[in-house]
């Protein structure tokens, strides 16, 4: 104990009070996925970043059960692998010829629901996960920012200008519900 405080070190946590990575996993799991659902848009690609950024975890969680916010590491990793993976798609797109001149099919533009995701896709990365952790998570600004390592006041701008893009976004499709 004596070298730990001359070190610095904070003591270790009891062995009763860490996680579980059961545990976490039974409490965040679905919850995780629902998120990475809202900030990719996509449920299969959702479900395959899940299953990643779980993996991950457990394979460092000998150094993440002592942290005093696995939840929170849990979902930085998550975001970060969801940029990774972003990044990745827009190269493959931009190496991709364009697709232009394609009729869209009727249907798909009249769903509300297909509306709002395009529009969640359309907004810059930083303001689509913002908005997801803020209003659909329900996460606090400072505890966004823990996880996105950015200011709350950051935060609390970012998704300020998401919701006004999709207001506009969504007025513009025809619909002022939003």
């Amino acid at each position: 104990m004596a070298a730990q405080a001359v070190w610095g070190l904070a003591p270790r946590r009891d062995v009763g009070a860490v996680r579980t990575f059961e545990r976490l996993f039974v409490e965040q799991n679905a919850k995780l996925r629902r998120a990475l659902v809202r900030i990719v848009g996509d449920p299969h690609e959702a479900e395959e970043l899940t299953k990643d950024t779980f993996l991950a975890v457990w394979e460092r969680w000998d150094r993440v059960a002592s942290m005093d916010d696995p939840t929170g590491y849990l979902y930085r990793s998550a975001i970060n692998r969801s940029r990774k993976q972003f990044r990745r798609s827009r190269m493959a797109a931009e190496r991709t010829p364009s697709t232009l001149g394609e009729p869209e099919d009727p249907f798909v533009a009249t769903d509300l629901r297909d509306q709002l995701v395009r529009s969640l896709r359309s907004l810059p990365e930083r303001q689509r996960a913002a908005l997801v952790l803020v209003d659909l998570l329900d996460l606090r600004s400072e505890d966004a920012g823990e996880i996105l390592q950015i200011t709350p006041a950051t935060v609390r701008t970012l998704a300020s200008r998401a919701r006004a893009t999709l207001r506009s976004s969504m007025a513009a499709g025809g619909d002022e519900a939003f």
